[in-house]
């Protein structure tokens, strides 16, 4: 790249979205440290230094997509990555490595991802390329069904291994696109027809027993609290006992203790309610809360379609996921395995988001 060039690109970069992003994701390092100081545990502290490494490596995508990749070319690759997620959504059936009756990993050179963070990628480029195309027509029945197509294969897909938190995931964001673009009331009457006959096959002839008792733990926590319920319970009563300053770094009971199960994923919102209590809750909300006004900006300056419904996209599934992880553990919604974005530890997940930020920065760049 060319130093003049060069500079110009360091001037439109947001760099104010990436410090953003680095903030949280610092955030969720020193829990994860928290969480490995208290259990004294060589599992948990190399889960640290594993997310920290992912981290690093993520900055360095960040800035290669940025500076090196145009997103325009996602237009001409669309077809070839979305064939690629649903090879891979497809190979995981067969080939996935079963983690929590779960077949979603697929393990490769002594490394372990998740196909569903890719189909995540596949679909946001998916639906930003069909509607930035065809948004003055969604309103026209044959378009909705044609937006949907693509979108129902992977979320098939997914909820074949079966993981119904990302297939939640991938439904709501085409949804939301598709009601954003704008659709008739009565088609939108028609798919909540469709949806509740959907939910009430999938309950009576598809869930198995364990997704169902998810359901009425949801419902009544208190059915089961040291079986199913024990999870949500020792979540809320993490979030409820930080009070205003929380206990203090590695001093929560409930997670230093084991109290709380999957702290360092699932519940790592509890966590960081009982040990920075409602000010660190508030920080995290302040920091998505301006990551959010930074990719409406970027949406907002975009100069193509395409360029705006990638940017709302990936503003969308981030609230998707931060909705559904934090209704969890409020005990609002039905525990489904859904990390925190920047924040849960996970590899996979943490990668993809930083390509997502990356894909942002790309066209902040060349807007």
């Amino acid at each position: 790249m060319k130093p003049q060039k060069l500079s110009l690109v360091f001037k439109k970069f947001d760099w104010l979205l990436l410090i953003t992003v680095c903030l949280i994701v610092i955030l969720g390092l020193i829990l994860l440290y928290s969480i490995a100081l208290g259990s004294q545990s060589e599992q948990s502290l190399l889960n640290f230094k594993k997310q920290a490494v992912f981290f690093i490596c993520g900055l360095f995508i960040i800035f290669f997509i940025a500076f090196f990749i145009d997103y325009k070319v996602l237009i001409k690759y669309n077809a070839v990555l979305y064939a690629l997620g649903v090879c891979l959504l497809v190979a995981v059936l067969f080939l996935g490595r079963t983690i929590r009756g779960t077949a979603g990993w697929i393990e490769l050179f002594g490394w372990s991802f998740q196909p569903v963070e890719l189909a995540k990628i596949c679909l946001i480029i998916y639906l930003s390329k069909f509607l930035s195309d065809k948004a003055k027509y969604i309103s026209q029945l044959k378009y909705l069904i044609l937006s949907s197509l693509g979108a129902f294969l992977l979320v098939l897909l997914v909820f074949l291994q079966p993981d119904f938190g990302s297939a939640i995931i991938l439904f709501a964001l085409w949804l939301a696109l598709v009601l954003i673009t704008g659709i008739k009331k009565s088609h939108l009457f028609s798919l909540a027809v469709i949806l509740v006959i959907s939910s009430l096959v999938l309950w009576f002839f598809v869930f198995q027993d364990f997704q169902k008792e998810r359901v009425r733990v949801f419902l009544n926590p208190e059915l089961d609290p040291l079986g199913s319920g024990y999870n949500i319970t020792q979540a809320m009563i993490a979030i409820g006992s930080g009070k205003v300053f929380g206990k203090g770094l590695a001093f929560g009971s409930q997670s230093q203790l084991k109290f709380l199960p999957e702290s360092q994923t699932d519940f790592i919102f509890a966590v960081l309610a009982e040990e920075l209590g409602f000010a660190g809750i508030c920080l995290l909300f302040i920091l998505f809360g301006f990551l959010f006004y930074r990719l409406i900006k970027i949406a907002k300056e975009a100069h193509s379609n395409f360029a705006a419904y990638l940017a709302v996209s990936i503003l969308i599934l981030f609230f998707i996921q931060l909705a559904i992880n934090i209704g969890g553990n409020l005990g609002l919604l039905p525990i489904t395995g859904i990390t925190l974005p920047f924040l849960s530890y996970g590899g996979s997940s943490l990668i993809v988001n930083m390509v997502l930020v990356g894909v942002v920065e790309s066209i902040a760049v060349r807007n």
